[in-house]
């Protein structure tokens, strides 16, 4: 790691707090008394469905927008009326948003010219940052001449070019393929871990927000439905909404004593516990006298998804399966659907006890 590098970690040590963050717009709340705090260095996603809140509480924290109520800190300076261009915030879009008439050592030396730093100073620290992000080769290019990823790239290399102490990602990845989507992210992670940055990252999408973050915070109607590691969020989410938006789950009804083996494959209904259970912890068990019929088989590569649902009922159950386990569960076959590990989330029938998890 170079001087300069090392310089970048020290002084981007911030940790950032949402201090009872609400936000209307009209007579529409977006934000809902968010409090939340990103630890100096971390990496934490906000993930949830569009219109969540979850791009107005990013553009709060650059600056874009002024909160209703609550407070935003910085390394523990409210800096709720410091206007964006004071705020030392680096910041990547969806839309590259490149300059298409600036090369791309001109694109990352932007920021710095804008704060009339030195040209040679400029040019050494554009050089750095483009050798980092694994395009030194383009820098007399403009942006028409680059891939989708390496515009991305460019657009990340211009964001911390200015040493923010704080770095904000608008789902930066949506628009590249799936193979490209991947390697942004994970050079992504990479720099920010070198760096030390203190991460914003907003994302929809589930596999992007568990495989970069250090946390996840699932939002819905402005509110924090969970904030946890992402093992966490997927294996034990703490709420219905959690369970239901991250991953896949087939919900069923239980008696409050069942604690695994054969799956009782009822509709959720009063009365009944409703289970929520990940596909992997489901098995399919070949029966001829089983609850339920296999449908179908969708082939993932490494797994293989089988869907199999009660002929009394029509409720659907998945099972991820290895290839050899598919061979046995071609559509037609009967079986007996089992719980052989602890379902992620288990409501009371009563729904007055809150959602726990119940040993198998």
């Amino acid at each position: 790691m170079t001087e300069s590098t090392t310089a970048v970690r020290q002084e981007a040590g911030n940790d950032v707090v949402f201090d009872g963050i609400t936000k209307s717009f009209g007579s529409t709340q977006v934000l809902q008394s968010i409090d939340l705090h990103i630890s100096s260095g971390e990496l934490v996603t906000v993930l949830g469905p569009s219109g969540c809140g979850k791009t107005t509480a990013l553009r709060i924290l650059a600056g874009f927008e002024k909160p209703s109520s609550g407070r935003v800190l910085v390394n523990g300076q409210d800096i709720t009326s410091v206007p964006a261009n004071r705020r030392g915030i680096g910041m990547v879009f969806q839309a590259y948003s490149l300059f298409p008439n600036l090369s791309v050592q001109e694109n990352v030396e932007y920021g710095l010219r804008v704060r009339r730093v030195d040209r040679g100073k400029r040019a050494a620290r554009a050089k750095e940052l483009l050798e980092m992000c694994g395009l030194a080769e383009f820098a007399s290019r403009y942006p028409h001449q680059l891939s989708g990823g390496q515009q991305q790239r460019v657009a990340l290399a211009r964001a911390l070019a200015i040493q923010p102490g704080v770095l904000l990602l608008d789902e930066p990845l949506s628009a590249l393929d799936a193979i490209v989507r991947s390697q942004i992210r994970e050079e992504i992670r990479r720099l920010q871990q070198q760096l030390g940055i203190t991460t914003m990252f907003v994302t929809h999408d589930q596999e992007e927000a568990l495989s970069i973050a250090d946390r996840v915070a699932v939002l819905k109607d402005g509110v924090i439905e969970q904030l946890d590691e992402p093992r966490t969020i997927y294996q034990k989410p703490s709420t219905e909404f959690v369970a239901r938006f991250v991953g896949s789950v087939t919900e069923v009804g239980a008696t409050r004593d069942y604690r695994g083996g054969a799956l009782p494959v009822q509709h959720p209904e009063a009365g009944l516990d409703t289970l929520f259970v990940r596909p992997e912890d489901i098995t399919l068990v070949p029966d001829e006298d089983g609850s339920c019929t296999v449908i179908s088989q969708i082939y993932t590569g490494e797994r293989t998804i089988v869907r199999a649902t009660n002929p009394a009922n029509d409720l659907e159950v998945t099972s991820s399966v290895s290839a050899v386990e598919a061979s046995d569960l071609v559509p037609g076959t009967r079986v007996t659907p089992q719980v052989m590990s602890t379902p992620a989330l288990r409501v009371s029938a009563n729904k007055q006890n809150p959602a726990e998890q119940v040993t198998v």
